[in-house]
């Protein structure tokens, strides 16, 4: 996958992200995708378990991409993830491996 693929990939990640399309948000993540949220320790194992996290999450969720850098299998978005209202600045580090996180 070049980096134009891997950045409308990503790019449709975050539009279904924002539009909580939980299908489309997830088609992104391998099956043994690892999601680790340093701010509280946590860590996610697993695309189902990813998923389901967020789709429980009661949470009313925009994502506004601020920038999106990257080559190869290491991307980096600057994003405004706003909760209830509330806006979070956020940066994501995604790898990929055969076209996926």
């Amino acid at each position: 996958m070049d980096d134009q693929a891997v950045r409308e990939a990503l790019q449709h990640h975050w539009e279904a992200s924002d539009a909580n399309d939980f299908e489309a948000e997830h088609v992104i993540y391998h099956e043994d995708a690892e999601l680790f949220y340093p701010q509280s320790g946590e860590r996610l194992r697993g695309r189902r378990h990813i998923q389901e996290s967020r789709r429980i999450q009661p949470s009313n969720k925009r994502f506004d991409v601020r920038r999106m850098l990257g080559s190869g299998d290491l991307w980096v978005t600057e994003l405004v993830i706003t909760y209830d209202g509330e806006p979070s600045y956020v940066v994501s580090i995604m790898e990929l491996c055969d076209g996926l996180i």
